[in-house]
């Protein structure tokens, strides 16, 4: 058959989780000792929403001995999964690229006092 996509009929009621949505999840977690909320901190690399609202993070720490290294990812993962629609959330650590302080927002370095 030529042209002819046969659309699964469980997807035209899914509404698409949007992107902006994860952003603010992601800016309700904190490092623990920083007053600051990861997302301005630049500690997100990347946001993917997949189909049926399955979510991917690939994000870093401040660094590879960070005290909170369990803590943060699963946070990331359970603030995600709380917003309505999410089916599932996958969380990756990555310390390539290295983390520095030029991921910080303009917000993140006047709050912590580097602007």
């Amino acid at each position: 058959m030529i042209g002819y996509i046969r659309i699964n009929p469980l997807l035209k009621s899914i509404t698409m989780v949007q992107k902006e949505q994860v952003i603010e999840a992601i800016k309700q977690v904190y490092d623990p000792e920083i007053p600051v909320n990861i997302y301005e901190l630049g500690l997100i690399y990347e946001i993917t929403i997949l189909p049926l609202n399955n979510i991917e993070i690939l994000m870093t720490l401040t660094s590879p001995n960070c005290p909170a290294a369990d803590i943060i990812p699963s946070q990331v993962e359970e603030k995600i999964k709380a917003i309505e629609g999410v089916h599932a959330v996958t969380v990756h650590l990555t310390f390539e690229p290295a983390y520095t302080m030029d991921r910080m927002s303009e917000a993140a370095k006047l709050e912590l006092g580097f602007a």
